[in-house]
């Protein structure tokens, strides 16, 4: 008898908690997100001739090459596409990478804009050639026509129109662009050292990395200013099982290829990384909630009582949900013999892992060697750095994106994320505590799956409020 005592309060308890969820629910007002851009054509059309002679211009990087005649080359695109940067600005190049130093009233609370020169390697079958810089179809076509050279071009643009209107910015002003990005090289290391012998300490940073993301989680409908406030840490890993070879028509037990598999399978079927959800994350979800239907609507507005269910679903509901919750960890490449019936005497397997704040590099990287010792594997860290700090949420210089953000693009809210992938603005992390990573422009499906990929293209209609967005960012100072 008392169980079921127990058991009905419980059940009553949980009635009572759902029901305070439901009305919770039902008071926040619904909202819709009505940005959509409605610029002037012509300046649409400007900006686009722009982007597109910056993606005929190939700058496919190449992990440890000297590159620098290469983007000298490029430098001199810009250089035509952007004249009086070039005449007013004082511009320091290192080795291809770029930093302009735009002369403000005040130097206390400098403003960094950043994005990257450099692309991927453009392989597979495109309906445009990559480096084709076509317009057609309202979008620019080519490699890194979204990733990044859309950011380098708005920006520059920008301090090019606000030139041409006399205009001198309250606060001093840097435009940064490295040409390592895409492979973590040490291209924006060289500018940030630069900086640091000027003994500049920047209030603002803005890189890539969020973006206007067009329904960012299933079910939120609409375009939404998602600001990307740290990084997760990451490490590429190699695991080595080994043996003494042999005949594959005798093989012994525990070969190298089973041991490696069997650590694969432990990690994929019983998760080994904590789940936790970042202040950040929940007001993310916070913020989305008023846009979501109903049901999506009460579990996201009401975290205080769903938060242990969002937890356990959300990996398997969305793979960039699930990792702002947890450390992961993908397995990406293999090697083994190099003959069917040849036992190898070395077998291993890679892995990238990116690390949450509440389980950073040391933790997690100990979690797994752990099991790979049980395992019978060597583990080797072959790169590895923790996760950067975040920015406040709730402090000015968050503040001043948001409300630039409302000003450029009315209609969009804007919400903080967590990166999960990596930037070079987390080496500005060293001299600057309020790093955001935004690029002003619209990411749709076919946007986001263009990037790193076949087709990369850009709306073009979106150019304008690029070019606002950073006008507005640099104005904020004067207010």
């Amino acid at each position: 008898m008392i169980v079921l005592w127990i058991v009905l309060g419980l059940i009553s308890l949980l009635l009572v908690l759902l029901l305070a969820a439901v009305i919770h629910t039902l008071l926040i007002p619904g909202k819709q997100s009505t940005y959509r851009p409605d610029p002037d054509p012509e300046r649409a059309e400007t900006y686009a001739r722009k982007l597109a002679d910056m993606v005929r211009y190939e700058t496919i990087s190449v992990p440890g090459a000297d590159l620098r005649e290469k983007f000298l080359g490029f430098h001199k695109v810009l250089e035509e596409l952007f004249p009086l940067v070039h005449r007013e600005l004082e511009k320091t190049e290192i080795d291809g990478n770029l930093l302009f130093y735009w002369k403000g009233q005040k130097s206390d609370r400098p403003l960094v804009l950043m994005s990257h020169q450099d692309v991927v390697p453009a392989e597979g079958s495109w309906e445009h050639d990559p480096f084709s810089g076509d317009i057609a179809d309202g979008k620019v076509w080519g490699r890194g026509a979204s990733d990044t050279k859309c950011s380098v071009m708005a920006f520059f643009q920008a301090v090019e129109e606000l030139l041409a209107e006399g205009y001198v910015p309250a606060q001093d002003v840097y435009l940064s662009s490295s040409c390592t990005e895409e492979w973590s090289g040490d291209g924006c290391p060289k500018l940030v050292a630069e900086l640091e012998k000027r003994g500049v300490k920047p209030y603002l940073v803005c890189d890539e990395g969020g973006g206007i993301i067009t329904e960012p989680i299933g079910g939120i409908h609409g375009n939404f200013a998602m600001v990307g406030v740290f990084e997760k840490g990451k490490a590429d890993v190699r695991f080595t099982a080994r043996s003494g070879g042999g005949h594959a028509s005798a093989p012994p037990a525990h070969s190298p290829v089973a041991r490696l598999a069997a650590f694969v399978n432990e990690i994929e079927t019983h998760p080994v990384f904590r789940r936790k959800m970042p202040k950040e994350v929940a007001a993310m979800f916070e913020t989305l909630a008023p846009y979501a239907g109903f049901p999506l609507k009460l579990v996201l507005s009401n975290l205080w009582l769903f938060r242990p269910v969002l937890l356990k679903v959300l990996p398997m509901i969305s793979a960039q949900a699930g990792a702002m919750i947890r450390t992961t960890m993908a397995f990406t490449q293999m090697s083994g013999s190099d003959a069917c019936n040849v036992l190898p005497q070395e077998a291993s397997i890679s892995a990238n892992m990116r690390f949450i704040p509440h389980q950073g590099m040391e933790e997690s990287l100990d979690i797994v060697r752990k099991l790979a010792e049980k395992h019978g594997l060597d583990m080797e860290v072959l790169a590895a750095n923790d996760y950067t700090e975040p920015v406040d949420i709730h402090g000015e210089a968050f503040r001043t994106v948001q409300r630039v953000i409302a000003e450029t693009f009315p209609g969009c809210a804007g919400s903080p994320y967590v990166m999960t992938g990596a930037t070079d603005s987390r080496f500005y992390q060293k001299i600057c505590d309020n790093v955001v990573r935004f690029a002003p422009v619209i990411y749709g499906p076919e946007q986001m799956k263009g990037m790193h990929g076949v087709n990369e293209n850009i709306e073009y209609n979106c150019l304008p409020g690029a070019v606002d967005f950073y006008r507005n960012l640099i104005k904020s100072a004067d207010k």
